[in-house]
């Protein structure tokens, strides 16, 4: 499984390859890859590859992305694609960046947002916010208000949902310590403030 894993990694480092094997794998209803010359990265197959090595339900697209950057330290990518020269608190450009690479902003599926209030917003203008009993799914926008900063009812922090488990919610996050960070907390964590919903 780890060698089919570094196969389709691979291949999904390159704008254009092609894939010269036949690669046997079952994974979330996916049967096998077969030989096929294309572009890997049309949408055609973005969703495919995603699930195949992620294994992500739900919006897996912004999943997969945000995993590719854990890691990242400084952020700088998203800040200056998002147009700033400097630094910037950048947890709300990276969520944005991370929709941008799936389509998602040119679609008006998601908004590109560099503040945490103006996402949160968005999400309410649109009916799309949830909280209280709601059980988020993968690929969520996740706000936090943090106890440090008042907890009053505004944003402080935004990240992506990669999945729920036993309780816990799993995220990706930017500018997390200046990095990028796979994290998880309590379902009922008083610091989650909120989820942005929608369809891809």
């Amino acid at each position: 499984l780890e060698d089919v894993k570094a196969v389709l990694e691979e291949m999904l480092r390159e704008d254009k390859i092609y894939i010269e094997r036949v690669i046997p794998y079952q994974n979330a209803g996916i049967i096998q890859l077969i030989r096929k010359q294309g572009e890997l990265l049309s949408e055609e197959y973005r969703s495919l590859w995603n699930a195949a090595i992620y294994g992500t339900d739900g919006n897996a697209d912004i999943v997969a992305v945000a995993l590719s950057q854990i890691g990242n330290i400084g952020g700088e990518p998203y800040w200056r694609w998002y147009g700033f020269e400097s630094r910037v608190e950048w947890c709300a450009c990276f969520v944005s960046w991370c929709a941008n690479e799936c389509g998602y902003l040119e679609a008006g599926i998601l908004p590109k947002f560099a503040s945490c209030s103006g996402g949160a917003q968005w999400f309410r203008d649109r009916g799309l916010w949830r909280t209280g009993s709601y059980e988020p799914q993968p690929g969520d926008i996740i706000f936090f208000d943090w106890t440090d900063d008042s907890q009053d009812g505004s944003p402080d922090h935004v990240g992506i949902v990669e999945r729920v488990e036993d309780g816990s919610v799993y995220t990706i996050e930017g500018n997390s310590g200046d990095a990028c960070k796979a994290k998880s907390y309590s379902i009922d964590h008083t610091e989650i403030l909120g989820y942005g919903t929608y369809n891809p």
